[in-house]
C-alpha cells in the first residue's frame, strides 16, 4: 500500500459534517434546558408518586363490569361520528387535493387556497374543532362529527395531493384528448390513478379518528368520551376503568382493520 492510500481512511463525515452536527445538538439541549427552566417544571415530592399511583389503580380495580350495558350506546355513538367525520372529510378533501396540487390546480390562487385550506386544517386541534362546533350546533354528535371532518380535510387533502402530483399526466392528456370532460377526466384520468393511495388513506383517517372520537365528549360533541367525563368527575374509577377498557378494546380492532385494509388496496 503506497503512503498516499494510508492516508486515505474512509470516514462517515467529514469535519464540517461533524461540527455541524455537533452544534445541532448542543443547540437542541440548550432549547430543552432553556424550556425546562422557563416552565419551571421541576418535580415536586416525587417519593409520593408510586403511592399516588398505587392508590389510583386500587380504586379502579376490579372495573365494574355492570356498567358495560350504559356504555354500548354512547359507543357506536363514538364510532357514527367518526364514520361520519370521515365521511365527510373524503368528500370534501378530493377537490381540496385538486386544488393543493401543482399538476391539476387552475391557477396561482387557486394553488394557494387549497394550500391556505390543508395549513388552517391541519393546525387546529381537533378538540378545539370541537369546541367552535359545540358553540355553533349545540352539544351532541353533530358537533363531533364536523370536528373530525374538517380535522381530517388537511390530512386527506395534503396526502392525496402529493398523490395526485406523482400521476402520469399522459393518461390525464389522452382522456382529455379523446373529448371527455372536466368531471370525466377526473372520475377516469386522475381517480384511477390515486384510488389505492385514497382508499389507503380514508381508512387510516378513521382509525385515528376512532381515537379522536373517544375524547370529544370532554367538551360536549357525544359520544363515549360524555360518560368518560361524568365518571371522572364523579370519582367513579371503576367506572372509568371499564370505559377506558372498552376504549381500548375497540382501538385495536380499528388498528386491525384498518391494517388489514391498507393490505388489501397495495
Amino acid at each position: 500500500m503506497s503512503e498516499v492510500d494510508a492516508a486515505r481512511v474512509w470516514k462517515r463525515f467529514d469535519r464540517r459534517r461533524k461540527l455541524g452536527r455537533f452544534l445541532g445538538v448542543l443547540g437542541a439541549l440548550v432549547v430543552f434546558l432553556a424550556s425546562w427552566r422557563y416552565l419551571d417544571m421541576g418535580i415536586a415530592n416525587v417519593e409520593t408518586v408510586p403511592r399516588e399511583i398505587n392508590d389510583l389503580l386500587t380504586r379502579m380495580y376490579p372495573p365494574d363490569v355492570a356498567y358495560v350495558p350504559e356504555i354500548v350506546g354512547p359507543l357506536i355513538e363514538t364510532l357514527h361520528i367518526a364514520a361520519l367525520g370521515t365521511a365527510g372529510a373524503l368528500v370534501l378533501a378530493v377537490p381540496v387535493a385538486l386544488l393543493a396540487a401543482e399538476n391539476t390546480t387552475p391557477n396561482a390562487a387557486t394553488y394557494w387556497l387549497g394550500k391556505l385550506i390543508v395549513t388552517v386544517s391541519r393546525s387546529v386541534n381537533t378538540i378545539i374543532w370541537a369546541l367552535i362546533f359545540v358553540v355553533v350546533f349545540g352539544s351532541g354528535p353533530l358537533a363531533g362529527a364536523v370536528a373530525i371532518a374538517f380535522r381530517s380535510v388537511g390530512f386527506l387533502g395534503k396526502l392525496l395531493g402529493e398523490e395526485i402530483e406523482e400521476i402520469d399526466f399522459g393518461q390525464v392528456e389522452a382522456v382529455r384528448a379523446a373529448g371527455a370532460s372536466s368531471a370525466q377526466v377526473l372520475l377516469y384520468g386522475i381517480l384511477p390513478q390515486v384510488k389505492p393511495a385514497l382508499v389507503g388513506l380514508s381508512v387510516y383517517r378513521w382509525d385515528i379518528n376512532v381515537r379522536d372520537s373517544t375524547i370529544l365528549g370532554f367538551v360536549g360533541a357525544g359520544g363515549i368520551g360524555v360518560q368518560l367525563f361524568r365518571a371522572v368527575n364523579a370519582f367513579a374509577w371503576q367506572s372509568v376503568a371499564m370505559i377506558l377498557i372498552v376504549i381500548l378494546g375497540v382501538v385495536l380492532v380499528s388498528e386491525g382493520l384498518s391494517a388489514y385494509t391498507r393490505r388489501l388496496v397495495r
